[in-house]
């Protein structure tokens, strides 16, 4: 298989090639600027790409049979301030991202999509959001540590999400766990939908490795096709 992954020097984005890698595909990393890259992994040839330009997209979709995006504005790997900072000054980039990636696909409508969201948009309650609720959202963000001006960003992932919901593109949309962080790649998981997935204390939580481990797992073995899907421990 072919795999195109936006976002590949990110925090998730590097763990799907190097997932995707391990499995034997062939896999095409995108980011803003791979000029200074230099990455000899056999299968492996890297690009520009413009995640928020649809003609730029369009370009790098022929060969590719599917196509995960991990777009964040910034590189949280690299510096997480910056990109909270980006992705508070404009929350709607999510959204323009989604849609340049649908318009894309107009020219390559059997290439499959992935996009890695958010979070808060899972629903705590039948139909209760964090993301539709100050109060829930700013007592999540406060225990991950992250601003309250943030719950914009939140609501742009959110946003995104149901563009994607109006697409009858091959699209799937992946919200990790609301705890998410570099660790151990076990292989050993749940998936949910639309429900975040808790553990024995009562806490959603996925390693970065693990969460890539799922995402090629849904790239070998469509099963949330213009669905959402979640993991967690």
């Amino acid at each position: 298989m072919h795999i195109g992954v936006i976002g590949a020097t990110g925090t998730i984005g590097s763990r799907v090639v190097t997932e995707a890698l391990r499995r034997g595909h062939r896999v095409t990393a995108f980011s803003r600027d791979v000029s200074a890259i230099d990455d000899p992994r056999e299968n492996l040839s890297w690009a520009s790409v413009d995640v928020l330009d649809a003609a730029s997209i369009a370009a790098a979709l022929p060969g590719l049979d599917i196509l995960i995006s991990g777009f964040q504005p910034g590189n949280a790997a690299k510096d997480i301030t910056d990109t909270i900072q980006r992705s508070v000054a404009d929350p709607t980039v999510y959204v323009r991202a989604a849609r340049a990636l649908l318009k894309a696909l107009d020219s390559q409508p059997g290439t499959r999509l992935i996009v890695i969201g958010g979070a808060g948009s899972l629903e705590i309650e039948p139909g209760v959001t964090r993301a539709d609720h100050d109060e829930l959202l700013h007592e999540a963000l406060d225990a991950l540590g992250l601003p309250r001006e943030y719950a914009a960003a939140v609501r742009g992932h959110r946003d995104a999400l149901n563009f994607l919901r109006t697409s009858n593109r091959l699209w799937t949309y992946f919200s990790p766990a609301e705890q998410i962080t570099p660790g151990e790649r076990t292989g050993r998981f749940r998936i949910g939908g639309d429900q975040p997935v808790l553990d024995a204390d009562g806490l959603s939580r996925i390693s970065v490795e693990d969460a890539a481990v799922a995402l090629v797992d849904e790239a070998e073995l469509p099963r949330f096709v213009q669905r959402r899907f979640t993991i967690g421990y």
